[in-house]
């Protein structure tokens, strides 16, 4: 892999950062892509999902899907 992008989050607390966290880890792995590749981390309030592509349009693409998933789970990962 060749591209990368962090996409780093910083809620109000950290409960709200981990429940994001938990309705986005089953991507991880769901998500079968040959050109890229992507890693979730939380420490306290701040997620960061961690992008690597082999591409930029692929990076791109990676990214996007991310940032779609983050809003589902922002929305869904209620109090």
């Amino acid at each position: 892999m060749t591209d990368s992008a962090v996409v780093r989050v910083e809620y109000d607390d950290a409960d709200r950062a981990r429940r994001v966290e938990r309705a986005l880890a089953p991507e991880i792995d769901a998500i079968d892509a040959d050109r890229t590749a992507a890693i979730l981390d939380r420490d306290g309030a701040t997620l960061e999902i961690s992008i690597e592509a082999t591409d930029p349009v692929a990076l791109r693409a990676g990214a996007n899907s991310w940032l779609g998933l983050l809003e589902v789970a922002e929305r869904v990962a209620v109090d």
